[in-house]
């Protein structure tokens, strides 16, 4: 997989943020099968920073209705990768 198949998008909400200004830890969606090393090395490639530590978590998709007709969303994955100390902070709006 290349780096924009691995990381899908920056997740940005509210807690996103705060973990992002607090505790130096940028959120993701990535891809379903990403394993931590590949997150690691595409994050390290697509930002030009040094990656301390990577979590994950695999979420399942909600009930959707729309009238009588229910689904399901697709269930997703969601990276939380906290930087080394001293490195740059990057914006989302850079990339």
């Amino acid at each position: 997989m290349n780096i924009h198949e691995v990381i899908r998008r920056p997740i940005v909400t509210e807690k996103g943020v705060g973990k992002k200004e607090a505790e130096r830890t940028l959120c993701f969606e990535v891809a379903p099968t990403a394993n931590k090393a590949q997150i690691k090395a595409a994050v390290e490639k697509l930002f030009k920073v040094k990656v301390e530590e990577i979590r994950t978590t695999n979420l399942r998709g909600k009930l959707a209705r729309r009238g009588r007709f229910s689904g399901y969303r697709p269930d997703w994955k969601k990276a939380y990768v906290k930087l080394k100390a001293g490195e740059k902070m990057p914006e989302y709006a850079e990339i």
